[in-house]
């Protein structure tokens, strides 16, 4: 009998392909429509340099410079265009959002120099963020409560697959060496992203999208005003400087401080897009509460500080020896974005009051940018010019930030428990 129990319990037990699928019916819609995106956005984005330079006619610094000034417009109207998900609904303002991208980028092929350069720059930024706090506030109002980390796990990990496609497509088009070819390209995002506009129309309304809270409904005080979320976020931006690590500083180090041949590059990206389709899933699995979702920035700041502690001593390492430690500090790296990315979004559930979820979403785009935007400048000066020092300096710094999450949360925790109170006592009986 005990052996047919097993062969029921075996039968009845998903196949690993099963697994690998998202759960639910809407979160495979969302998992198609993240492909979908990431297949438009990856498309322009692989060849973006060559058609700045070549068709927009800037330089390299020109078209940095446009992104700094960009950011630093978004920083500032995050917040308030949060907002507008909370008083139109978070699907409409996700898809008006999509739908200004892809107008925009019809646009690139006829913008001409520095000055429409940055004014693109800066209206694609904030539709982008209205977009994104859109979307972030309806994944968590649409979703059940113990299936939000987890459903968006697997659109992170489908956003992968769908930028890998994307860059593909990309490089297709840059290897015509055509400059009408390249010209083209932001007209095939934006079609693409035009089939995303619509796809997001045709997803179920979310509890917001069906009643809006109205200005005189929100009770609770702003989002800035909970300075236990924003330091959170900061440090949680801290921790997401494991990108900066990934994307600039140990690709910078292979080149210039290690003997590992620059080929080694295509490798350490490919070896990341796989791990992010994955493993992301995995490394979401449980986290569930504010606990867990500290207990995954605590794993991921210890793969941050192992790749630092890595990566370091391949300055003195030589031949295959290199190449395989810094492949084993990508690798760690790696690590720390998928669990960094899983505790981010157990926060945003546990910790956004729920009538203001689109204002907590441009709250956390605030502090995360304040928590990271030095990092590049700092992070590469460090490591190219203090050596070793540097990459155990980048370590405390990730360190420090990760046991101040801990006192962040609570303060947080206690925000809104106090304002729930506080709303419960001023409804008449």
């Amino acid at each position: 009998m005990a052996g047919d129990t097993s062969s029921t319990d075996t039968a009845q037990r998903p196949s690993w392909w099963r697994r690998q699928l998202p759960p639910t019916p809407l979160a495979r819609r969302l998992s198609v429509q993240s492909i979908l995106f990431a297949v438009g956005e990856g498309t322009f984005l692989t060849g973006s340099a060559v058609f700045f330079t070549q068709i927009v006619g800037l330089t390299a610094a020109q078209v940095g410079l446009g992104l700094t000034i960009a950011g630093v417009v978004s920083f500032f109207v995050a917040v308030p265009l949060g907002k507008i998900a909370d008083r139109v609904g978070p699907k409409r303002t996700w898809a008006i959002g999509s739908f200004g991208q892809a107008g925009l980028y019809v646009l690139w092929p006829f913008i001409d120099g520095m000055t429409q350069y940055v004014a693109m720059m800066i209206v694609l930024e904030c539709i982008g963020v209205l977009g994104w706090s859109g979307r972030g506030a309806y994944t968590i109002d649409v979703f059940p409560r113990e299936e939000r980390v987890q459903s968006q796990a697997f659109m992170r990990a489908a956003l992968n697959i769908g930028f890998a496609v994307g860059a593909a497509i990309g490089g297709l088009a840059l290897a015509t060496d055509s400059d009408a070819v390249v010209r083209a390209v932001p007209l095939l995002t934006s079609a693409i992203l035009l089939a995303n506009s619509v796809f997001i129309t045709r997803l179920p309304d979310a509890q917001h999208d069906t009643a809006p809270a109205a200005p005189d409904q929100l009770v609770n005080p702003s989002a800035l005003r909970n300075r236990g979320f924003l330091g959170l976020m900061a440090c949680d931006g801290v921790l997401a400087t494991n990108q900066v690590l990934l994307n600039i500083v140990i690709p910078l180090w292979l080149v210039e401080e290690t003997d590992a041949p620059r080929v080694l590059l295509a490798w350490l990206f490919g070896t990341n897009t796989v791990m992010a389709v994955l493993l992301q899933v995995a490394a979401a699995r449980g986290v569930d509460s504010v606990d867990r979702s500290l207990r995954a920035a605590r794993l991921s700041a210890g793969f941050f500080v192992l790749s630092c502690l890595i990566v370091l001593v391949t300055h003195d390492t030589l031949g295959w020896v290199t190449i395989a430690l810094v492949w084993l500090g990508h690798v760690t790296v790696t690590g720390a974005e998928l669990y960094q990315s899983a505790s981010h979004w157990g926060f945003m559930s546990d910790l956004s009051d729920p009538d203001r979820r689109g204002e907590y979403q441009g709250a956390a785009h605030l502090g995360g940018t304040l928590g990271g935007v030095w990092a590049p400048a700092a992070y590469t000066y460090l490591a190219m010019n203090w050596g070793s020092a540097g990459w155990i300096t980048i370590g405390a710094i990730v360190v420090v930030a990760t046991l101040l999450m801990r006192p962040f949360a609570s303060a947080a925790e206690r925000y809104l428990h106090q304002d729930s109170v506080s709303d419960r006592a001023a409804r008449p009986a």
